[in-house]
């Protein structure tokens, strides 16, 4: 069964030194291919996706303000004390956003915390929160990776967590979501899940795009006869649901007749649209797009070597948002990817031991069936 097979391949140290030869070698070969499609794909998806923002602003004239401007002006509404859905539908009516069907217009969890707060000490908070994860982490891998591997999955961390030490960081509903999904996947043990339970929930209430995590947990809990913890998820799911039933109405309340309406998310753009959202989204930007492409596939392939159930439940998780961005997502939704963020930055420090454990899986090199069980 795939439960069996997956608790199989979690209680393994440094799982792909286990695959047979045949096996191993498929995933080199499979490897190399996306690498080398990637530098072909990205680029020219990137620049599909700049003509068309260029042709969106033409259309928008002076009213093309930008995304994060538009949550700027919502939350100094809701500062001044207006209704959030009538601040968020009539900026978002008035420079020429869609506010049809209900879920293009944000959730107002953030635009209230930001009214709390004010957005620089909101700033403040999501880098503290950067500053736990790495804590978190460190001590997580000690067993299972050297030191100069910690302190570089370190540092990937740090520079994957870079749209939180931008101006616009506290205004991007998917960086918040996704800081908080990070501590989600760090702060979980079995034996306490409570702290992963809160940050999941509040990732949920900020985005709705943290439901897949949400979900792909629900269902392993499940699988793995976790019956409380499944339960306590469960309930979750079902008050998120209640919650985004309440915001249907909060913007069904706010839209007059005519609003306009999005032109929907089956664009089946393909899988270089989430690499393309990690170039732009990180520091790999600085980068020729063709490598940046290329070193945005790895961290993939780095959390499959790394073993233990963590890691396992977060290649699930990165693999299946980036295919629901390649199913659903628009060009111009590349932003998406702040939810993995920064978390599946990690995985590139364990880059190197992945293909290691390939070639050697491949040559016939294999380890000890027995090395690395827990």
């Amino acid at each position: 069964m795939a439960a069996d097979w997956l608790a199989r391949w979690c209680a393994l140290e440094r799982p792909l030194r286990h695959l047979p030869r045949m096996a191993a070698l498929a995933v080199l070969v499979a490897l190399v291919a996306a690498l080398a499609w990637s530098t072909v794909a990205v680029p020219q998806m990137r620049s599909g996706e700049a003509k068309a923002q260029v042709t969106k602003a033409e259309n928008n004239g002076k009213k093309g303000i930008g995304d994060y401007e538009l949550y700027r002006r919502i939350y100094k509404r809701v500062d001044a004390g207006e209704n959030y859905y009538k601040a968020a539908v009539t900026e978002q009516s008035a420079n020429r956003y869609p506010v049809k069907p209900f879920v293009t217009v944000r959730l107002p969890t953030l635009a209230t915390v930001q009214s709390w707060l004010g957005l620089e000490m909101l700033g403040h908070v999501l880098v503290a929160m950067l500053v736990v994860s790495i804590g978190l982490y460190l001590p997580l891998t000690q067993d299972r990776t050297g030191l100069a591997e910690r302190v570089a999955g370190a540092f990937a961390l740090l520079l994957g967590g870079a749209s939180l030490f931008a101006r616009q960081g506290p205004l991007s509903h998917e960086s918040v979501a996704g800081i908080l999904l990070t501590l989600a996947l760090l702060s979980y043990r079995t034996t306490n899940f409570w702290p992963s339970l809160i940050f999941a929930a509040m990732a949920l209430a900020v985005r709705e795009l943290a439901l897949p995590f949400v979900l792909l947990w629900l269902a392993l809990a499940l699988m793995a006869g976790r019956w409380r913890e499944a339960g306590w998820v469960a309930g979750i799911v079902g008050l998120f649901g209640f919650g985004l039933w309440l915001h249907s109405l909060g913007v069904a309340a706010a839209v007059a007749d005519g609003g306009l309406a999005s032109p929907g998310w089956k664009a089946m753009a393909g899988p270089a649209l989430p690499l393309m959202g990690l170039v732009r989204m990180t520091p790999l930007l600085m980068l020729p797009t063709w490598l940046a492409a290329s070193l945005a596939v790895l961290p993939l392939v780095g959390w499959a070597s790394l073993g233990g159930k963590r890691a396992g439940f977060a290649c699930l998780s990165f693999a299946g948002f980036f295919t629901m961005m390649a199913l659903f997502a628009r060009p111009e939704n590349y932003y998406w990817i702040l939810i993995v963020l920064p978390a599946y930055a990690a995985g590139l420090a364990f880059a190197p031991r992945a293909v290691a454990d390939l070639v050697a899986a491949a040559r016939g090199k294999v380890a000890s069936r027995g090395e690395g069980h827990i």
